[in-house]
């Protein structure tokens, strides 16, 4: 049997998801049989055979049953058919047929965390926040995260409408749209001003590091010079390959420094990855980190971090921050701690299974806590209401606990900077300019004098570089 680890956090529609595969022996179950348990499942199985209203097919009631096993462990255990095993599979390669959406769920609904950029949902004018209510003719109430995903995919060129409640609106929102292969964008970047690099990971793939250095050389040649000062954003990034975070980790780190290391019951789930390239590369690659110069491991260093920023982002950002390699700016991570190992099944399907905690090379678990900033930066496009609303893993039922202590974070902020306070609108005034309500919780434009978190980390920087040549 093989296993693919996969660290991720909230559902992607087209069924993004990010894994890594090794190899894994067969292992024997241990322990008796639960007979008695095991009579009562027969003997209800049975029951519904003969007494249910309408005929259910013996295979709807096992896959339900095998559903409700694994979604009682936790929130990111689950059972793949072969058609969502196939999808997840196939994610890993940043390319899906679909609509573009990042999805999570609430109170029942499907809600748009955000609209991945240059898709049929961003064109069509979906927004992060967004309740959809409707799948054509299917009311979304009551199907899983899996199942909505499901049908939002399809042939690239088909049509799917969604129906949509906003806030903003007094009425549901019917959108058509067109199917697309959607191919996502690891990697952004752009030089902020001279001296000054932005790089932006939206999902961990398994060409982002490759993608990150490459992004690194470009704003090198363009600044004509060595870099000042780097931010690395991860804002709303909900996380992906295990690989990928200890290799972008490893583009800042000096090598074999520890990066990550999982504790769980199984031999196997007991890993230390440091940063060494046996740990981030497949077999056959060679090095891409060998093409940047020596000082990037030395550059003043700002990683961004939100709400959204989950999982292999958050490996990232514990480790650079244990090893006092960057300053994280920005609010309380969503705290996903744990590691899930998809394993495949004879029916060609599969399980995701939580096998293991992980922890930052200091020994923090961050399960249900998240990182806490170094400066604390709220998102001045938010109100205080709207910053209340963000669902955390410490909010999920079944969440597992912390291995450290309670899920309260462990420390405040070092330092907090408070947001501007934003000027009320008048009712009655124009609210069709959308441009200026622009969700921030969804792909940003990098703009550091309308983007408050993105500008005061750029200051930041600067204060280090004045900081740096009094020294």
């Amino acid at each position: 049997m093989k296993k693919l680890t996969l660290l991720c956090a909230g559902a992607l529609a087209g069924g993004v998801f990010t894994l890594s595969l090794q190899a894994l022996a067969d292992k024997d179950v241990t322990g008796p049989l639960p007979l008695n348990e095991l009579r009562t499942f027969a003997e209800v199985f049975g029951r519904i055979k003969q007494d249910y209203v309408e005929p259910v097919e013996d295979k709807k009631l096992i896959n339900d049953a095998i559903k409700g096993m694994l979604s009682g462990l936790d929130p990111h255990s689950d059972y793949l058919d072969p058609e969502a095993f196939k999808e997840l599979k196939e994610g890993t390669q940043g390319e899906f047929g679909g609509l573009g959406l990042e999805i999570g769920a609430e109170d029942g609904l499907v809600k748009v965390i955000a609209p991945i950029e240059d898709t049929p949902a961003q064109r069509a004018g979906v927004k992060s926040g967004d309740l959809i209510v409707k799948i054509d003719d299917t009311p979304v109430r009551g199907l899983s995260l899996t199942d909505a995903v499901k049908k939002m995919r399809g042939k690239p060129g088909s049509k799917v409408t969604l129906t949509i409640a906003r806030k903003t609106e007094t009425k549901p929102l019917v959108l058509t749209l067109t199917r697309a292969i959607i191919k996502t964008k690891s990697v952004r970047f752009k030089l902020l001003e001279p001296n000054y690099g932005y790089l932006r990971i939206a999902q961990f793939q398994e060409h982002t590091v490759e993608n990150l250095i490459q992004g690194i050389q470009t704003l090198l040649k363009q600044n004509k010079a060595p870099l000042k000062g780097i931010i690395l954003d991860l804002r709303d990034d909900p996380g992906g390959l295990l690989n990928g975070a200890v290799g972008v980790s490893s583009v800042f780190l000096p090598k074999d420094q520890l990066v990550v290391y999982t504790e769980g019951r199984a031999p196997d789930a007991k890993m230390h990855l440091t940063a060494d390239t046996q740990n981030y590369l497949r077999p056959g690659e060679s090095d891409p980190n060998k093409v940047l110069p020596a000082d990037i491991k030395s550059v003043p260093l700002v990683i961004l971090v939100n709400g959204g920023t989950a999982s292999a982002s958050e490996i990232v950002s514990g480790a650079l921050q244990d090893h006092k390699r960057a300053l994280i700016v920005g609010t309380q991570t969503f705290g996903k701690g744990s590691v899930q190992s998809i394993l495949p099944l004879a029916n060609n399907g599969g399980i995701k299974l939580t096998t293991a905690r992980y922890f930052t090379p200091s020994g923090r678990s961050i399960q249900a806590k998240g990182i806490t900033p170094d400066v604390q930066i709220e998102d001045a496009k938010l109100t205080s209401a709207q910053q209340g609303l963000r669902i955390r893993e410490a909010d999920l039922e079944n969440h597992l606990s912390n291995p450290n202590g309670n899920d309260k974070p462990d420390s405040k902020p070092s330092k907090v900077i408070e947001p501007p306070v934003q000027k009320a609108v008048p009712d009655g005034s124009d609210k069709g300019n959308d441009k200026d309500q622009a969700n921030p919780l969804g792909p940003r434009e990098p703009n550091p004098a309308t983007d408050y978190q993105l500008g005061q980390a750029l200051n930041i920087l600067k204060v280090q570089q004045i900081l740096l040549k009094k020294g």
